[in-house]
């Protein structure tokens, strides 16, 4: 007769957790299938900034600069000066009334005979004068020296022999022979350039006037027409002159408009 095995322990029935269990939903994890990577959802950019989202620390620390500061701060660019352009700029005398006409001549005669690369540039300096026309001031462009040209070249045989045969010109300035080109400072004087503070570009921008000082000048109409008389006085805000008329054998100072007045 066989006896039962006792070495069998009996199992014990497993507790169930009092917690209850968390279903997909609830923890938001998603069914993967076998063999597929799990979708991963890309973290907002890092340069997108929520619409509620406070101010940058930039802006908070108050270094942001406004357009009108930015514009102020952004430097003027420096113009560039004449002389510095290829070649060196030299005077010529011409014939007087002709500057207009001989500039075009010589312009003319640099690219009939291919001197391009030698001659490069042909200007008549001008500047502004105030000057009464129908009892009011304006500003004209005149010719600040009457009977010269400035060019700009690289001078040798060939360039000189092109510019000094070309009709008008009566030759170059300088000491005997040799032509002498322009220093710096008068280019940059002659052709207008505006450096400095403002109080000197307003200074050389400034129109020049008609008159000047102890020049003699003849009366057009008036009790003194047709008498001469030297300027002591220029009135520019009331466009007046002062001139010393000689009257019955004595100096008379004589106030004059502008208008009452020629050059001789």
């Amino acid at each position: 007769m066989s006896l039962p095995d006792d070495s069998t322990e009996p199992t014990e029935p497993t507790a169930e957790s009092d917690e209850p269990a968390l279903s997909a939903e609830s923890t938001g994890a998603t069914e993967v299938a076998d063999g597929e990577a799990p979708e991963t959802v890309d973290d907002a950019p890092a340069d997108e900034v929520p619409a509620d989202a406070g101010p940058t620390d930039e802006a908070a620390s108050g270094d942001a600069l406004t357009e009108d500061e930015l514009l102020e701060e952004a430097p003027a660019p420096k113009p560039i000066s004449p002389y510095d352009r290829p070649g060196k700029w030299y005077v010529l005398h011409t014939q007087s009334g002709y500057e207009n006409k001989v500039r075009q001549n010589l312009d003319a005669r640099t690219h009939s005979m291919n001197m391009e690369q030698r001659i490069h540039e042909i200007v008549i300096p001008l500047e502004d004068v105030n000057e009464i026309r129908n009892g009011k001031k304006v500003v004209v462009q005149k010719k600040m020296f009457p009977g010269y040209l400035l060019v700009r070249c690289q001078l040798d045989d060939d360039s000189w022999y092109v510019i000094r045969n070309t009709p008008g010109v009566t030759g170059f300035v300088g000491a005997g022979n040799t032509p002498s080109p322009l220093p710096r400072r008068d280019v940059e004087t002659f052709l207008a350039v505006k450096t400095g503070d403002e109080a000197e570009v307003a200074k050389r921008s400034k129109p020049r006037l008609e008159y000047e000082m102890n020049e003699t000048v003849r009366v057009k109409e008036g009790p003194f027409a047709d008498f001469s008389g030297e300027i002591i006085e220029i009135n520019a805000d009331q466009l007046k002159l002062k001139v010393l008329v000689n009257i019955f054998g004595r100096e008379t100072p004589v106030e004059l408009e502008f208008a009452q007045v020629a050059k001789l």
